[in-house]
């Protein structure tokens, strides 16, 4: 089939490097303006654009898809399809209406749950057991088009956001591959999401990343694990941010909210509002992300000191 893609971020560049495995032709890709990264900030491409540019693919990088420009080229590309998969920026109808098949968008949850920007964080958030990809065709809402396909997955306890988005990405690449073929296929089926389940995945700020130690522990945990590797969980200790890059709850009460229990190589046990938290690896302000028995080595803690509320 012939598909433009439009992505950003290396979740994307997995699913468009599988449909180029999978022998689809691949007229243009759209992706996001480079963006200034690193000490000098210089420009950087995108994930999806330096795939592109690797296999010698078409890349338009335009602020808004209701240039009549951007849209004439999307029309010369005579496209079956769009695929979609975290671009970043809103498909106008026009642009919805061009591909023969229409926009399919990959989706980072088990959609009608968890529409919006923030998925995978705020799967872990809730504690849920499962996640998943939905591929959806799109339409003028947010997360809202007829559900075509869905693929599952178990969260594990120990997962991040980083390695959750990780194994959606594999299980993204092998469903968009899946669903363009029943597609040429004449296979697949639509299904209506069911609005009286819906939930909303905000976009993350740095603000909800402290730490709230009268939350119970195995919500102090999910936390740290959703922030992990982005805004990554804090919290301050004499006046000073410390990020928590791992920690795990213990079930044993200790403690008040904030109160450091225990001091040793294996963590720094905190008291919260139900439980502990044994905080495992940890980050000051301007330092390397160290394990609590590194840290503990050029800043001593003792027991009944306490997180700054």
């Amino acid at each position: 089939m012939r598909v433009i893609f439009a992505g950003t971020p290396e979740f994307a560049a997995r699913a468009l490097a599988a449909l180029i495995a999978a022998g689809h032709t691949v007229p243009l890709v759209l992706t996001q303006p480079d963006r200034p990264a690193g000490r000098g900030m210089k420009p950087n491409p995108s994930a999806v654009k330096q795939l592109a540019v690797e296999h010698g693919l078409p890349v338009l990088q335009p602020t808004s898809l209701k240039d009549a420009q951007v849209q004439a080229a999307l029309v010369e590309a005579d496209a079956d399809a769009m695929v979609v998969a975290a671009y970043g920026l809103l498909l106008p109808q026009a642009v919805l209406d061009i591909p023969r098949h229409g926009c399919l968008n990959i989706h980072a949850s088990l959609l009608p749950r968890w529409r919006g920007a923030a998925p995978i964080q705020r799967a872990l958030l809730a504690g849920d057991r499962e996640t998943g990809i939905t591929i959806m065709q799109m339409d003028a809402g947010l997360d809202t088009g007829a559900m075509l396909l869905r693929a599952t997955l178990p969260i594990d306890g120990n997962d991040t956001a980083q390695t959750l988005h990780d194994k959606l990405a594999a299980l993204s690449a092998e469903a968009i591959v899946e669903a363009l073929q029943r597609l040429a296929q004449g296979g697949l089926r639509e299904e209506a999401q069911n609005e009286a389940q819906a939930t909303y995945a905000a976009k993350l700020h740095k603000s909800e990343a402290l730490l709230d130690w009268n939350k119970s522990a195995p919500e102090l945990d999910r936390a740290v694990r959703a922030y992990n590797p982005f805004p990554v969980a804090s919290a301050r200790l004499n006046g000073e941010a410390i990020r928590i890059w791992k920690a795990k709850p213990v079930a044993e009460a200790a403690g008040t909210p904030g109160e450091i229990v225990k001091v040793g190589r294996d963590g720094i046990l905190v008291g919260c509002g139900e439980g502990a938290l044994l905080v495992e690896e940890v980050q000051k302000a301007g330092g390397k992300r160290l394990a609590v028995a590194q840290f503990l080595a050029g800043n001593p803690l003792q027991p009944g000191q306490r997180f700054d509320a």
